[in-house]
């Protein structure tokens, strides 16, 4: 234990029983010196394990050619199979993030997991009859996963952010979620890896039964269940974060030897005949709640973490629909009615797309995060992603014009994947995990993600009825430049967020600390003092 946070206090409450008064301080210094053990431990193993745990369109593609008339999803179905994850994922992120302060972080962690496996199993098991349209069944089973996902945003920033030591915790965190890019990534090279093996097959398959693309997206989904089922396990065992044991438990002995388990073994032992002694701390309630965000303080918070990230999806999600027109300007397009062709194409050209911008704004994050600041890289890609996109957007007739244009735009392109995600799209996750107190963490997390999710089913849902208005991809320079305007309004919104980097997360709370503890449970303050005084 850090013996720095032991020192001699004089008691507040006079009349108090010298016993009961020495066994709540010495309750509250064990609080506080456990959470200094996990703020300045050293990277462990144990922190390898926390990232390593926690962290369609091709699909669309093949549904529309075995499914779809003329082999192409109509509109109305090619949006409902991509919306329907994200709608799914921000009632995850809200209901997950509220369940994960009120149930624990290690009981819900898995949970998200297995519907996240039945949901994209059951996918790859839908069927069609007379009664059922395979797309309506599909779109079900979607939103069903979506929920899942949505889960696993509060969940995975929570976790890491509780476990994490102060000096690495963004490097710490921005490793999770760093794995989406990853994911990304690995999503294109199975999928290219699926066509290839398929290739003899489908450029023998008649063009009016494309038997073997059935089988293709099939794989390609459930494929996708292997490397959940084989987090699961880990996920389930997990141990429950000292900060929700101490904190909403209220069990500071539990977590205190958590604390000194899993910093030296990296295991944790609960003692089912252990004496539980529960203490007196802030409790989350409907009242608790209003009067915490109900201070300027605390709200601005809210609000920066919650419109960054909605104003930043606009855009990050907004950005996948001229992913056509870049794959086409760097040879990935739809080249001819090769069905083989188009896939593998699109495949590729996806994984180009992640090379080039996805996965080095992600490690460029890792590597500066804990050096400049969240608040500062935020700023920095707010402000690039804004010259960006007015550059894009007012001279995007110019730059699609010629064939150097065309190349100038697809730099442009990738420079703003860069910047989106070594910039807001890596810190609009982190900070909402590190910059609220910990009974409200998670439900915080949640909004603040579910609010970016909404971003991108504006984004989705809006910006694909405006894209061809006046003609094909006609609109396109004018939502980039509506892409500008929210990304203006993101530099407004980072201003009202702290910096979070080395300040540990009890004191981002904005809570007094110094006795936190207020007392034993099942001995109120007021019964405490008549006992001091009958003494």
């Amino acid at each position: 234990m850090d013996r720095g946070y032991i020192s001699e206090k004089t008691s507040s409450r006079g009349s108090v029983d010298p016993k009961i008064n020495q066994a709540v301080y010495t309750l509250d210094q064990r609080r506080r010196a456990a959470l200094a053990e996990v703020d300045n431990a050293s990277f462990s193993w144990f922190h390898v394990k926390v990232v390593l745990v926690a962290g369609i369109n091709i699909a669309s593609t093949m549904l529309g050619y075995v499914y779809g008339k003329g082999q192409v999803l109509s509109a109305n179905q090619d949006l409902g199979v991509k919306v329907a994850t994200p709608v799914g994922t921000l009632i995850g992120q809200l209901l997950f993030g509220w369940l994960a302060d009120l149930l624990g972080r290690k009981r819900m962690y898995g949970v998200e997991l297995m519907i996240i496996i039945v949901g994209c199993f059951a996918q790859c098991l839908a069927g069609e009859a007379h009664a059922v349209n395979i797309i309506a069944v599909i779109i079900v089973w979607r939103f069903l996963m979506g929920i899942g996902i949505g889960g696993d945003y509060p969940l995975s920033a929570t976790i890491s952010s509780e476990f994490s030591s102060t000096r690495i915790r963004g490097r710490l965190m921005t490793a999770v979620f760093a794995a989406q890019g990853w994911g990304n990534f690995t999503a294109a090279l199975v999928g290219l890896i699926v066509v290839a093996a398929f290739k003899s097959s489908v450029l023998k398959d008649s063009p009016t039964d494309l038997k073997h693309v059935d089988f293709m997206w099939r794989l390609l989904i459930g494929l996708g269940c292997v490397p959940a089922c084989i987090a699961l396990y880990f996920r389930l065992t997990i141990p429950e974060t000292p900060r929700f044991t101490m904190d909403i438990e209220r069990n500071v002995q539990q977590a205190a030897s958590d604390v000194e388990n899993f910093l030296t073994s990296g295991t944790f032992v609960v003692d089912p005949d252990a004496v539980v002694q529960r203490v007196v701390a802030p409790k989350a309630t409907k009242n608790d709640f209003a009067t915490y965000f109900g201070k300027w303080e605390n709200m601005k918070v809210l609000i920066g973490t919650s419109w960054s990230w909605f104003a930043l999806d606009i855009a990050f999600y907004g950005l996948g629909l001229n992913s056509s027109i870049i794959l086409t300007a760097i040879g990935f397009g739809s080249p001819s009615s090769s069905i083989y062709l188009n896939l593998k194409n699109v495949c590729v050209g996806n994984l180009i797309l992640s090379a080039a911008g996805l996965i080095p704004g992600y490690y460029a994050t890792f590597l500066l995060i804990d050096r400049w600041g969240r608040k500062p890289i935020q700023l920095m890609g707010f402000a690039m992603l804004t010259v960006l996109f007015v550059i894009m957007g007012f001279g995007y007739d110019k730059l699609i014009s010629t064939s150097g244009g065309k190349g100038a735009f697809v730099f442009l392109y990738c420079l703003a994947d860069f910047f989106q995600n070594f910039g807001p799209n890596t810190t609009t996750f982190v900070i909402p995990g590190e910059a609220f107190p910990t009974r409200y963490r998670s439900t915080a997390h949640g909004i603040s993600a579910a609010s970016g999710k909404l971003g991108a089913i504006v984004a989705q849902v809006g910006f694909a009825r405006l894209v061809n208005i006046g003609g094909k991809n006609n609109f396109v320079k004018h939502i980039l430049e509506i892409f500008a305007f929210f990304m203006l309004t993101g530099i407004f919104s980072t201003l009202l967020l702290p910096e979070t980097m080395n300040r540990t997360l009890e004191d981002l709370s904005n809570e007094n600390q110094d006795g936190f503890i207020a007392g034993v449970a099942g001995k109120p303050v007021a019964t405490q003092e008549d006992e001091g005084t009958a003494h």
